[in-house]
């Protein structure tokens, strides 16, 4: 089975996974974290979610990393 097989099952998997536990996942307060940044204003309102997207970015970072080291 080549790599990219390999990275396709795990995505389904992953995408699975991510169905399955969708209930719980929402229940995450993602983009309601401290430092997030919202300005709410009359007529405006600014959200700049910087500690979730940090939060992601880690995530990600390691999900990519777990994925090069036992793939390759």
């Amino acid at each position: 089975m080549s790599n990219s097989q390999k990275i396709i099952i795990l995505v389904g998997v992953f995408i699975i996974l991510i169905g399955l536990l969708w209930p719980y996942i929402s229940k995450i307060p993602l983009f309601r974290l401290p430092g997030d940044i919202v300005v709410d204003k009359p007529n405006f309102k600014l959200f700049i979610p910087i500690t979730s997207m940090i939060l992601i970015s880690v995530i990600l970072t390691l999900l990519f990393w777990l994925i090069r080291k036992f793939f390759n």
